[in-house]
């Protein structure tokens, strides 16, 4: 193995669950080049997210903290130091094409170039930024698809957020950063050891396919979620208010119906797998770029991952910050086939924030003590591994969690604990008789024992992390007024 500084290439979708993998056994999918990832790289089975949106989630891979301890535990709220800024200082050129969601959206954040490209449709008051897309769009006298265009169409609340992109295919949103992407390789030739983020902002709502590749999904039968009545009726108060809430409030495009019909939701769920693929395709034609371009497989790691999933309607919920697995959970593959053996599994669970003193480690990086993330090379390098006993996720209310101010969530292999702040209710599920999610043992007496176990260790979590961050020599940007509870 060669000592030379590994290139690295990091690949982060944007709300793509787990099942969306056809190598990982989502059969409906056609995803030949993350299933070359997969054959050639190690998967991390059990890769669960510290924070179920995008800006939190982000915030804590990129400086080794949980949300509670740096800060940021809502979207919208400021953040930008990272360690970044320790691989530039340790000689790499750093990268960012498309999505990062740093707050500010153009902060530096470590890198020597961004080419920033934000949400598909954002509408948010205050969050206006004209972006590389913008620009791209704008020279061809466009403009994005967007609410204020969607909500024109008669059958507006009828999509789910579902429409076609219906402009040049090359102009949608992942198709033109996986353009850039190739651009950049193609026409930069940095003798420096390479560190680049890839930021896709699918499948992130709205789900727009082009047209061909939502008809190819849309003719397939596709998984559909289960809309069980008694569960919705005992779901904890906060979801039951999300669900009220997006029925009122059309956030990313998505109008939200309690009673889908099966057609909604499978025209919703067809444009979701479609964007996918459309990934899929982008990911292939950067893999090659880069071969190409810069000549370097043989000392090159590739990480591919997503910030969070997406119910897509399971448990009568859209979008994400209700933490079940199908928004904790995601997809964490890397591929190095000459430094680490390929088409391996790791079963251990792990945090979506544990990429950090890993890829900080491949440049000959000391991490920072004081990080909350843990290292992830024992298992690439097949050592002795015993992951995580517990994983956790947390965050606190935005305007599209009004429901609650605050919420912690601990899983362990066998049971998952949601405990929401200052209240007596809260969630509880048994992992292994209910893997779905269903039935919920909060007040059930057998269940007693296990909920204050969990409860403990929730407890004891939040006194170690104060102890373990007290002397952090850095944890984050944001003014003291952004980290105050919303």
């Amino acid at each position: 193995m060669t000592t030379t500084p590994p290139d690295i290439l990091m690949i982060i979708t944007d709300q793509q669950r787990c099942d969306t993998i056809r190598a990982l056994g989502a059969s409906h999918m056609d995803t030949p080049n993350i299933d070359r990832l997969v054959d050639q790289g190690v998967t991390f089975d059990e890769c669960h997210v510290t924070a179920p949106s995008c800006v939190p989630s982000r915030a804590s891979l990129f400086t080794g903290y949980y949300p509670h301890t740096n800060g940021v535990i809502a979207n919208g709220q400021p953040w930008s130091r990272t360690w970044v800024s320790d691989l530039q200082a340790a000689g790499y050129h750093t990268v960012n094409i498309g999505k990062m969601h740093t707050v500010p959206y153009d902060a530096k954040a470590g890198f020597d170039e961004r080419y920033i490209v934000e949400n598909k449709d954002r509408y948010m008051e205050g969050r206006w930024f004209f972006d590389e897309w913008d620009k791209a769009l704008m020279s061809h006298g466009l403009r994005k698809q967007q609410r204020e265009d969607y909500r024109k169409r008669d059958d507006y609340r009828d999509r789910l957020g579902a429409f076609t992109w219906d402009l040049e295919p090359k102009l949608q949103s992942d198709n033109f950063i996986g353009e850039t992407v190739k651009w950049w390789l193609e026409t930069k030739p940095i003798e420096k050891p390479l560190f680049m983020v890839v930021g896709f902002p699918g499948p992130h709502p709205p789900y727009d396919p082009t047209p061909e590749m939502a008809e190819k999904y849309m003719a397939r039968d596709v998984p559909l979620p289960d809309m069980d009545e008694t569960e919705l009726a005992g779901l904890a108060p906060p979801w039951k208010e999300k669900r009220d809430h997006d029925v009122k409030v059309d956030h990313d495009s998505v109008a939200w119906k309690l009673d889908p019909t099966r057609e909604e939701l499978h025209r919703m769920r067809a444009y979701y797998y479609a964007n996918v693929e459309m990934i899929d395709r982008q990911v292939g034609a950067i893999l090659d770029t880069l071969e190409r371009a810069r000549g370097n497989m043989e000392n090159t790691i590739v990480v591919f991952t997503s910030d969070h999933g997406d119910c897509l309607g399971d448990h009568g919920l859209s979008q994400k910050w209700a933490p079940y697995d199908e928004v904790t959970r995601v997809p964490l593959i890397v591929s190095a086939p000459g430094r680490f053996e390929g088409g391996r599994h790791v079963r251990e669970m792990v945090q979506f924030f544990d990429l950090g003193p890993t890829i900080l480690e491949w440049a000959g990086v000391m991490p920072d003590p004081s990080y909350e993330a843990i290292s992830l090379n024992p298992a690439l390098e097949g050592q002795p591994f015993a992951g995580r006993e517990h994983v956790f996720c947390e965050q606190g209310g935005d305007v599209n969690m009004t429901g609650a101010r605050f919420f912690t969530m601990v899983r362990s292999e066998t049971h998952k604990l949601v405990h929401f702040q200052g209240q007596t209710y809260g969630q509880l599920f048994d992992l292994v008789a209910d893997p779905g999610e269903k039935q919920d043992l909060w007040d059930d007496p057998s269940a007693r024992e296990v909920k204050q176990h969990l409860l403990n260790v929730m407890l004891n979590w939040h006194v170690d992390s104060t102890l373990a961050t007290r002397n952090a020599r850095r944890l984050i940007v944001s003014p003291p007024d952004a980290v105050a509870l919303q």
